[in-house]
């Protein structure tokens, strides 16, 4: 009996008395496949049991044996549905389904008529779609449907935040373990290569344990590098290496995951994709790399990177459970015992590091301009939601008021992200929705038509393959095409497709071979001996890992004689103020694509009204980084700055603020300015004093004064320094000072200087300084700095910056 069989009583009572519960219970547990069985004949049910999974192949395998249970084949009583596959009957009652079909099918039918409850399974991964999926539920339960059920199931979460989620749902708790995991720490010679120490443990398990076994690694290229480690070292001739990741064919999937033949072992080497909801036939032993590849997101490029980073608590917890399913098993930790400590709790949930414009998009087919009232568990960053919004904006989906538009509903229709799904929307417009929808393909499912970086070599490789997968892929595609609007043959040029979804990463080559500019600004690089590098002009799907610039990764190249017929609708004119090396100011007038600048000319000399307008474009453009700040004008904006933050009466002058009120104190400033750079420090400062209210003008000196009074004179306060106003100051300037200095109520940063001005000390609370680490500062500096004085009670003494005469 497995542990969760224990506490469905009092799940069926909670779902009975109420229409939500929680349910944690460990990995090994069986609450995957037995918690649907034991819900599908309660009598409170009515309808289908949805059961939601983070993975095609976890959907898959949990239905296959759930039917295998009840002595039947998927498709009967429990069938599945994914994005490439579906098994599903006249009289199927389970439903396992991927998240992101989910998703789609409540904005389709918020009402989700037939549907009696859905279980989220495996919901600690905090997938973007799990969060946004249990968000619509929760209003299709509130707002018409109280008899729906909700299920959050989960072997390592926060079960005390989704019950106070969800009011309060009841939580369950299943005890224990189906069979115990003996945990062992290999640890991991820095200086050995990743591979090389995985594929030492595999060999140290083979020889040490029996069974077969689960090797997790980061990704596709870990996986092939080790398993060719393994199979030149193996020295055992009944061992079966097998790899287990998303992009593999269904029969090379289900070769990983049956048992191994009489007499063999397995060892699988497999991603994340095998952390949960998915028995490995056989498997007793499993072997922890400790690294996960993760998507990270990036508003400011647009790009969303694999980071490779250290798994999480939750997630090595998950791993070991692999271990545990059908017998006493073990665990093999490539790191040592003490780090586990170190790994955070859980990895961050998709929804903040995520491309959020597919969530912008079914929030505006929902009907909500925000995520404010939805039941989510974390809110999105407010960045990544204003760029999301603004890529929808670009595509057409979102109106004026950020409603969604004609063209985006016809967008949620084509079940792909809202930038392939606006690609083979333009592709059916010109006739040719097929070739859209086939792009649409090779872009979503990873390896698909090859490895080749010209699109067209891959497209022609998806037209060659015959695999399921392909097959499978194919039919998808004619989906999209149809939602589309139909269209097919090969009129359309990819790279103009690429270009439509993609704007930002139209790349110009520059400089050797192989290099480009992107319309993003950043910088990108093909090996120079891919003949896409003689292109002078690429649209770019894919890019990958730099600081500066990336690498392409999948590109289609773009007719250099037809950029200004068929990219019109992108390309931009702008007017910007010059400088020549004689001084004379003149417009240089250039076409541009984002960062690419098409051509360029001098349309002749500004006069006043142009000079204004181009000064202003220059703001517009570049922001206040393009005025010459100046000691006084950079120190006033630094005190209201600070001012500002403890009481908002005083002007907001962060960039933000200012550029919002630029033409109440900047525009008048450019009146007769020949450049930005001609604006004097004293000019700009005296508009910004023209921003503080008149009541509060007297108290500016009072409350947030430029400089420090001491026995000596005064000293400059940065009130920009990090942790507040500081003043640097030599430590002698401060004798006989025994009241810490304060700026509006708040004590100084005090940063004492030795005579050579070099940092003695730093303190916001001087009398104590001069009563305690004084003494041991004075020890050192006497002997270090003789001519200078270093009494023992510096409370007492008289303030100098002068040296003691020679020879005294």
């Amino acid at each position: 009996m497995l542990p969760i069989h224990a506490v469905l009583e009092p799940l069926k009572v909670a779902l009975s008395a109420g229409n939500t519960a929680v349910l944690a219970a460990p990995p090994g547990a069986g609450k995957t496949t037995v918690v649907p069985l034991a819900l599908v004949d309660q009598p409170w049910l009515d309808g289908k049991v949805l059961v939601l999974e983070p993975r095609r192949l976890a959907a898959r395998a949990a239905a296959d044996r759930m039917a295998t249970t009840l002595g039947e084949q998927p498709g009967g009583t429990v069938g599945y549905r994914t994005r490439l596959q579906s098994r599903i009957g006249p009289n199927t009652r389970i439903e396992v389904i991927t998240e992101g079909v989910f998703t789609r099918m409540i904005l389709d039918d918020p009402g989700l008529d037939g549907v009696g409850a859905v279980l989220f399974d495996e919901f600690h991964e905090r997938s973007l779609d799990a969060d946004l999926g249990l968000a619509l539920a929760r209003d299709t339960q509130k707002l018409l449907r109280e008899d729906l059920r909700l299920l959050v199931m989960s072997a390592t979460l926060d079960v005390v935040g989704v019950s106070r989620l969800l009011d309060g749902a009841p939580v369950i708790e299943a005890e224990g373990r189906a069979w115990p995991v003996e945990t062992r720490y290999m640890g991991r010679n820095p200086s050995e290569r990743f591979e090389e120490a995985v594929a030492r443990a595999c060999l140290t398990a083979l020889g040490e344990e029996t069974g077969s076994v689960l090797i997790f690694l980061p990704g596709q290229g870990e996986i092939h590098r080790v398993a060719r480690l393994v199979n030149e070292r193996l020295r055992l001739p009944n061992i079966d290496v097998v790899p287990l990741y998303g992009g593999l064919d269904r029969a090379e999937q289900d070769r990983a995951i049956e048992p191994a033949a009489v007499g063999r072992r397995k060892l699988v080497l497999a991603t994340s994709v095998a952390e949960t909801s998915l028995t490995i036939e056989g498997v007793r032993v499993v072997i922890d790399g400790g690294l996960s590849r993760v998507p990270r997101f990036e508003p400011s490029s647009g790009l969303t990177r694999l980071a490779t980073v250290k798994v999480s608590r939750s997630s090595a917890e998950q791993r070991r459970g692999r271990a545990g399913r059908t017998e006493p098993g073990v665990c093999y930790r490539l790191w040592d015992e003490e780090q586990t400590r170190g790994l955070v709790p859980h990895q961050r949930p998709e929804i903040q590091e995520a491309d959020l414009t597919g969530l912008a998009l079914d929030l505006a087919r929902w009907g909500a301009r925000s995520v404010d009232g939805l039941a989510l568990l974390d809110p999105p960053p407010a960045g990544a939601m204003a760029e999301a919004r603004k890529v929808l904006t670009r595509l057409g989906a979102l109106d004026a008021d950020g409603g969604l538009s004609k063209h985006g509903l016809r967008l949620t229709k084509i079940p792909l992200s809202p930038r392939l799904a606006h690609m083979v929307a333009v592709a059916s417009d010109a006739g040719d929705a097929m070739t859209g929808a086939r792009i649409a393909a090779v872009l979503s499912e990873p390896g698909l038509g090859g490895s080749s970086i010209d699109l067209a070599d891959r497209l022609i490789g998806l037209e060659r393959d015959r695999t399921q997968r392909a097959r499978d892929s194919m039919k998808l595609a004619e989906r999209w095409a149809r939602a589309a609007g139909g269209g097919s043959g090969w009129t359309i040029d990819p790279g103009l497709l690429l270009a439509e979804a993609f704007p930002e990463r139209i790349a110009r080559a520059r400089g050797k071979t192989g290099e480009y500019l992107l319309a993003s600004g950043r910088g990108a690089v093909l090996e120079a001996t891919d003949h896409l590098a003689r292109e002078p002009w690429l649209a770019i799907a894919d890019l990958g890992g730099g600081d500066t610039r990336d690498r392409v990764r999948l590109a289609a190249a773009l007719a250099a004689d037809r950029i200004d017929s068929d990219l019109a609708g992108l390309i931009s004119t702008e007017d910007r103020l010059a400088r020549e090396p004689s001084g004379r100011s003149v417009i240089r007038r250039s076409r541009r694509i984002g960062a690419i600048v098409l051509d360029e000319k001098i349309v002749g000399a500004p006069d006043a009204k142009t000079l204004t307008a181009a000064l202003r474009a220059e703001i517009e453009a570049d922001g206040l980084g393009a005025l010459k700040w100046g000691e006084q004008a950079s120190g006033l904006r630094a005190r209201l700055a600070f001012l500002h933050a403890r009481d908002p009466a005083w002007p907001d002058v962060s960039d933000n603020a200012l550029l919002a009120a630029r033409e109440d104190w900047l525009w008048p400033l450019l009146e007769g300015a020949k450049s930005l750079d001609g604006i004097a420090d004293g000019r700009l400062a005296e508009a910004l004093r023209g921003l503080i209210p008149w009541d509060l003008h007297r108290r500016l000196d009072e409350l947030a004064p430029p400089r420090l009074v001491t026995p000596l004179g005064s000293a400059n306060i940065d009130y920009a320094a990090e942790g507040g106003p500081r003043v640097d100051i030599r430590v002698q300037e401060l004798f006989g000072v025994t009241t810490h200095p304060t700026v509006g109520g708040v004590p100084l940063t005090l940063a004492l200087l030795s005579p050579a001005r070099r940092p003695v000390q730093v303190t916001k609370d001087l009398p104590r300084f001069w009563s305690g680490s004084w003494a041991a500062v004075r020890a050192e500096m006497r002997g270090r700095y003789p001519r200078h004085p270093w009494p023992e009670n510096p409370a007492e003494a008289q303030a100098t910056n002068r040296a003691k005469p020679r020879g005294t």
